[in-house]
């Protein structure tokens, strides 16, 4: 095995490494605690913030990256990657202050800068289980898995899969008991690989269709069993997390998707936008029925579900809503333009950020949209998924210019 690069350290401040804080007051993966969009009732979340108002704190982000933070006990986390210096890092921030703790150069080397105008060399987010970070990063033509402690050292490092760059690559890693889960989707021919979460071996592999795909695997407990469902390469297909064994796989999906699916308890949903515009409904019991479709174009931000309903902002800008059993579009709003970053439910109020860096609140029903009650504007540009946890929202942006700047924002009020 490659031995992993130097370890940078900013400082260690070993002393404030305690055990993670109740998953209430965390945001472990970039969906969240739930790893569906939703974060925990009950908070006292900011409506309106400005770069001045509500703001906790702000720190500069070394170099580009599009993965949401995720916070953890006394730590917010980050990847990036710096094209100047042709590195690909994780960054660690006080959860209080803000003050940067360390900096793990995972990668050194030339970075794979083939892909969408839009993506970044760090979009894949970090992910803890309670006692390991996790990250995946594309690299010399290969997606590679690292795993770290809370101190930032590097405990493994497996390399995974092949990979031919197409778009890009952004998939996050996902735990499951004992296995770590990691999809690289890709035109040479994909996998999807279940690793010793402790070790970093390979347990079990599937091999994947020829086609370019970018979804995170989501763990769903559906149809009374745990299943790993991966949409996308014009399949939705299912597997069990622990052994890789494929549990049922039918055609119907498009081929390329960002979205990690979601379910109602009875049926998965996957949607994507290449070569066409599809949103899939799919009974998860294994008997191959599509409970229904549409041809909306809902490509990159994931979906919410709730009380038997379908919520999404597409990536125009509009926000719907559907009957999940049905697909009857219920209700249909224009908030903004430019989508990227998947919503994050807080109650009855959604947040939702945009291309241009405007966090848009509303409060939705399935009854009807609601009310828009603020649009938050934070630096220029945002692809990152917001994280709202413990009172507080974790946002990433960037001010643009003769140098661009990326910066990690933490709202909350004051």
């Amino acid at each position: 095995m490659k031995i992993p690069p130097a370890l940078i350290t900013l400082s260690f401040l070993l002393g404030s490494l305690a055990a993670p804080a109740a998953p209430s007051t965390d945001w472990p993966t970039w969906r969240g605690p739930t790893a569906d969009g939703h974060a925990t009732a009950g908070q006292t979340v900011p409506v309106k913030w400005t770069e001045t108002e509500n703001v906790v704190w702000r720190a500069p982000i070394r170099g580009r990256g599009h993965s949401t933070p995720i916070v953890v006990g006394n730590h917010v986390y980050v990847t990036s990657a710096d094209e100047t210096k042709q590195e690909q890092f994780v960054l660690c921030f006080d959860r209080a202050t803000g003050k940067p703790l360390w900096e793990t150069v995972i990668h050194r080397g030339p970075l794979d800068t083939i892909g969408h105008r839009n993506t970044s060399q760090a979009s894949g987010s970090v992910t803890w289980d309670g006692e390991r970070l996790y990250v995946n990063f594309l690299h010399d033509k290969a997606i590679h898995a690292t795993a770290l402690d809370p101190s930032g050292k590097i405990l493994w490092q497996q390399r995974v899969s092949d990979y031919v760059p197409h778009q890009g690559f952004g998939s996050s890693p996902v735990v499951h008991e004992t296995v770590l889960l990691v999809a690289a989707d890709h035109k040479g021919g994909g996998k999807l690989v279940g690793l010793d979460k402790r070790t970093g071996k390979i347990i079990w592999q599937q091999d994947r269709p020829k086609v370019a795909n970018y979804p995170t695997p989501a763990i769903l407990k559906v149809a009374g069993r745990t299943q790993a469902v991966l949409g996308g390469c014009g399949l939705v297909a299912s597997f069990d997390p622990l052994t890789g064994k494929k549990l049922w796989e039918i055609e119907g999906s498009t081929d390329e998707t960002v979205v990690m699916a979601v379910t109602d308890g009875k049926r998965v949903f996957v949607s994507g936008g290449y070569p066409k515009n599809n949103m899939t409904a799919v009974e998860a019991n294994g008997s191959g029925k599509i409970a229904w479709q549409n041809n909306v174009r809902l490509y990159v931000p994931s979906m919410l579900v709730r009380d038997g309903y379908l919520f999404a902002m597409l990536d125009t800008g509009q926000a719907v809503c559907w009957q999940a059993d049905t697909g009857e579009e219920v209700w249909r709003e224009k908030v903004d333009k430019d989508y990227y970053a998947s919503p994050v439910l807080v109650g009855d109020r959604f947040y939702a950020t945009s291309l241009r860096g405007v966090t848009s609140v509303f409060e939705a029903s399935a009854q009807k949209f609601g009310k828009l009650l603020s649009q938050n504007q934070l630096g220029d540009e945002a692809l990152a998924s917001p994280a709202i946890c413990g009172n507080r929202i974790y946002l990433r942006s960037a001010k643009k210019g003769d140098v661009r700047q990326e910066y990690l924002w933490c709202i909350g009020e004051k």
